[in-house]
């Protein structure tokens, strides 16, 4: 048997991990030292284990998180309204499975956008695909599209996301092309996607921010009663870890 050529038709196979661990066994004469099955699975687990980690870094990259963040980093010894159990579960990202929603509140600074971000960064460990927006941003990107046509293309982008989380909802208000636009969002992802928005206006609030009645009327009855809601409390922890 032809090593070289072994390797190289694993290449060209593009099981690049395989060949190159292949060719590190033969290298430490590691080979004859496991019998076949043995030889198969750790060469297998090799690729998969590769081409996992590779998965999770193109949807941590394509998700365009805003901070590095992470549910183990979390700090729950500040005062600030965060029980724990509850966080820890929807860690456990049940809510996606359920097609369910989060709606993260408090003032600027107690750590909505990290948390949001959080499960974000969790989902993408998960091999689940996942988008963070500044809400206004995101809007004001759609409102162009309908300009250069591509809408419906960026609609169906975010309607395919496993996970959206907007961040810094009803910081700017809504006029009838945003409105219309997170109407087609939310209608789009309602019952068959997860949606996480983070905002320093209480939603008791958001019914007058977003205006025109009827559409209001709509959009919150889509996210707020199919949502998990965390009213986070106390000073802000920009200075401290969140």
């Amino acid at each position: 048997m032809n090593n070289n050529q072994t390797i190289e038709k694993l290449k060209e196979m593009r099981l690049g991990a395989m060949a190159s661990l292949h060719h590190q066994l033969i290298k430490d004469n590691r080979v004859g030292s496991m019998t076949a099955d043995e030889y198969l699975a750790l060469l297998t687990d090799h690729e998969w284990e590769h081409r996992w980690n590779r998965k999770i870094e193109r949807l941590t990259k394509q998700a365009k998180f805003r901070q590095k963040a992470s549910l183990a980093d979390v700090d729950y010894t500040h005062n600030r309204n965060l029980d724990k159990n509850m966080f820890v579960r929807l860690g456990m990202l049940d809510f996606v499975k359920k097609k369910e929603n989060i709606i993260l509140t408090g003032a600027s600074g107690v750590g909505k956008s990290y948390l949001a971000q959080a499960l974000g960064h969790q989902a993408c460990l998960m091999g689940l695909k996942t988008f963070y927006f500044n809400t206004a941003r995101l809007l004001k990107m759609l409102k162009l599209s309908k300009v250069d046509g591509t809408y419906l293309k960026e609609l169906k982008k975010l309607s395919s996301t496993d996970l959206l989380i907007l961040d810094d909802f009803g910081l700017q208000s809504f006029d009838n092309h945003a409105r219309e636009a997170l109407m087609d969002i939310i209608d789009d992802r309602h019952n068959q996607k997860s949606t996480i928005l983070s905002s320093q206006i209480p939603v008791s609030a958001w019914y007058d921010i977003i205006g025109e009645s009827t559409i209001a009327d709509a959009i919150l009855d889509r996210i707020v009663h199919s949502s998990h809601r965390i009213s986070l409390k106390g000073e802000s922890l920009r200075k401290g870890v969140l």
